[in-house]
């Protein structure tokens, strides 16, 4: 299939564009939002090529991956000049939990029987409200980068995206009391800004997460976040709240999880002071997401969907 989807979410594209397709990724000028085109920090195969507005008119598409309402309300028709759903088959991947009152978490393609939403968590799935559009769940899947765990540094990395802008949503307000327990190592988009390591290649991430002692993750409303199960397969003990789909991939053993941020501090606290049992749990983290979130898994279950969505043999 020749596929069309915006560069919106790198961990979870580079994941998408591992199957046997032709990926097609819009670019403009200034590489802006709505145009990044391929990724400078993570590694695409070449499957995965560049057009402009103006060369996707001139092109043809199996299928149109949207990820964002104004994807669905106006780009997708404004620069291929064809309606999704209606003039190319189309499926909506919503990556983020729903915002607001339980009663008014109304998803953007609702009561669309042209569409299919994939949620990437069942979470997801249950909170949204899609009225009569057709659902379905894909979880997520990680390209494997090995099992790399030292542990050799008695700090806790961790991995937040906007951390300043988001607040509350990603825990930033947590970590101060994390801090107590050992140092903390921030990474990703404008960390920088709080003392940690701005968006840094994805591999040198990696390499660096692995040598700390723990991961943890104190993000509040998240779909499920692909850096707590990048640090799984690197090895990594984990901690994390017990928040919205975490309590699905952090089994017993492979971490501890809890509401209670105290009970959390303790257990970055014990793993910094243990590291023979950090090991020993990381083991288990890394086993248990291979076995629930491996990448041949997820790039079968979006052939699946994929061909569902283009012969329209969707699930209500």
């Amino acid at each position: 299939m020749r596929i069309l989807l915006w560069h919106v979410h790198g961990s979870w594209t580079t994941a998408f564009v591992q199957g046997d397709h032709e990926y097609v990724v819009p670019v403009i000028r200034d590489r802006g939002p709505d145009g990044r085109g391929r990724a400078r920090t993570y590694e695409w195969p070449a499957s995965v090529t560049e057009a402009t507005p103006e060369e996707l008119r001139e092109l043809d598409f199996d299928v149109v991956v949207l990820q964002r309402p104004h994807e669905l309300a106006h780009l997708c028709e404004d620069w291929l000049g064809r309606r999704p759903g209606r003039d190319v088959p189309c499926v909506y991947v919503e990556h983020n939990a729903p915002q607001g009152r339980i009663a008014e978490m109304r998803h953007p393609a609702a009561d669309r029987d042209d569409l299919l939403v994939a949620h990437v968590t069942h979470f997801n799935e249950l909170f949204w409200d899609c009225g009569r559009t057709p659902t379905t769940v894909v979880e997520h899947g990680i390209v494997d980068p090995g099992y790399r765990y030292t542990g050799e540094l008695p700090h806790q990395a961790i991995v937040i995206n906007e951390a300043r802008r988001r607040s509350r949503v990603t825990g930033t307000d947590l970590l101060a009391r994390f801090a107590e327990a050992a140092p903390i190592d921030l990474y990703g988009i404008d960390a920088g800004a709080l003392g940690g390591f701005d968006d840094v290649p994805q591999a040198v991430m990696h390499a660096e997460l692995a040598r700390r002692r723990v991961y943890t993750h104190p993000i509040r409303w998240t779909s499920l976040g692909l850096s707590l199960l990048e640090a799984m397969h690197l090895g990594m003990p984990v901690v994390a709240l017990a928040t919205t789909e975490a309590i699905e991939a952090v089994p017993a053993g492979a971490g501890v999880l809890s509401t209670n941020v105290d009970v959390l501090v303790e257990a970055v606290r014990a793993y910094v002071a243990d590291r023979e049992r950090a090991a020993a749990d990381g083991v288990r983290a890394r086993q248990a997401v291979l076995a629930r979130y491996g990448l041949e898994r997820f790039v079968k279950d979006w052939d699946v969907t994929l061909q569902n969505v283009t012969s329209r043999k969707v699930r209500a």
